[in-house]
């Protein structure tokens, strides 16, 4: 990128953004205006490509919603961008999940869910005899 329009940007680039990646689970909460009210609105899915950088950068966010596959491409930097909330972790596999658009059902949404072991849950687990 350009630095001069890297240095006019750098002040518009929202700095609040929660780590995610592609094949998280999110919830984006979005402005929506009908009038002059405005609402908030929430978009839940999974990140299946996330592209650009600094104020360019973007992410898609897929869900099935009545048997249909719907796909939003959010900008990250955008006002009209309440929050974005995360809703599980995965392990992604690929750096775009596009295959998942040819999948059906529960295969739409399958991805590998990283598992977390707490340091309690660890140790109040029993240790394995030594053999």
């Amino acid at each position: 990128m350009n630095p001069i329009i890297k240095e006019i940007t750098d002040s518009q680039v929202k700095t609040g953004i929660p780590p995610f990646k592609v094949g998280d689970g999110v919830r984006v909460h979005t402005k929506v205006r009908e009038g002059d009210k405005e609402r908030i609105q929430i978009f839940s899915g999974i990140v299946i490509a996330r592209k650009g950088a600094g104020i360019h950068e973007t992410f898609t966010v897929r869900r099935i919603s009545y048997g249909e596959g719907v796909e939003r491409v959010f900008p990250v930097n955008s006002p009209n961008i309440e929050t974005i909330e995360v809703e599980l972790e995965s392990k992604p596999m690929k750096a775009r999940l596009y295959y998942l658009r040819n999948r059906t059902g529960k295969a739409a949404v399958a991805v590998s869910v990283k598992t977390r072991r707490t340091e309690a849950a660890a140790a109040a687990a029993p240790a394995a005899p030594a053999s």
